[in-house]
């Protein structure tokens, strides 16, 4: 039966849809199943460039339990600069979050503490995550951590300096000119470094490791659907701005 499913899970990653047909993983198989589809993709010539931890922020905070985070890979080749284009027939039933994306200049492995993380990121970078719904019917948790939490890639800004207090941030997502939200950071997002470390403890599981010059996104300030238009997310003077385009 898992064979199947990661049959499912990987027709879904490379057609954009799957029909789960009833499987119903569980969180820990989830993640097994995710890291297999992660094979093939490196079977196909694919590496990681970077890797996200899910349910830290908003409404989605402790969504499939209290504490409880999945991480997801982010495919080195679906990482792309600001100011790039992307085309919704690629991405059927996409979304958009706005992302702070954590450039990594130092391993951090099984013993990572927070300060280990402070150590360890060389730059932070204003972002975009853009997301896919592959799953036809119910998304059930563990499904949705198979389906890599639904990331389809990531578009980055100029990285800078990690200013002293990320709390203090004001997170603005436009589109085309019209302001289509605008989130505070403060007590919307669970700590970026003790997300930083926790995401190394639990790849260390699955021996992997937060390796240099990957990219790590913590959790998503707005979201929108993914339609055609000029998208700017603005995340203030001390980091400044990401952009894409999307075409039709």
């Amino acid at each position: 039966m898992r064979e199947q499913l990661l049959d499912a899970v990987w027709r879904g990653a490379t057609e954009g849809g799957f029909d789960p047909a009833g499987y119903e993983p569980d969180l820990t198989e989830g993640q097994h199943l995710q890291l297999q589809l992660l094979e093939r993709w490196r079977d196909r010539g694919e590496s990681v460039g970077g890797w996200k931890l899910g349910m830290t922020s908003g409404q989605s905070r402790d969504a499939f339990g209290v504490g409880f985070r999945p991480f997801g890979f982010i495919l080195n080749s679906r990482i792309i600069e600001s100011g790039s284009q992307i085309s919704v027939r690629k991405i059927r039933h996409g979304g958009i979050e706005n992302e702070l994306c954590f450039l990594i200049g130092k391993s951090l492995g099984a013993s990572a503490t927070r300060d280990d993380a402070i150590a360890a990121v060389a730059g932070v970078s204003p972002a975009f995550e853009v997301n896919q719904r592959r799953i036809q019917g119910d998304a059930t948790p563990g499904l949705r951590i198979a389906d890599d939490l639904a990331n389809w890639g990531l578009v980055v800004g100029s990285p800078v300096a990690v200013p002293a207090d990320l709390d203090k941030l004001t997170v603005i997502l436009s589109r085309s000119g019209e302001e289509l939200a605008r989130v505070s950071a403060r007590d919307h997002i669970d700590d970026h470094y003790e997300t930083l470390a926790t995401l190394a403890r639990k790849l260390a599981e699955h021996g992997l490791e937060l390796q240099p010059g990957q990219r790590v996104i913590t959790g998503a300030f707005t979201r929108t659907a993914l339609e055609p238009g000029s998208y700017v997310g603005d995340f203030g003077p001390a980091i400044g701005r990401v952009a894409v385009e999307v075409r039709a």
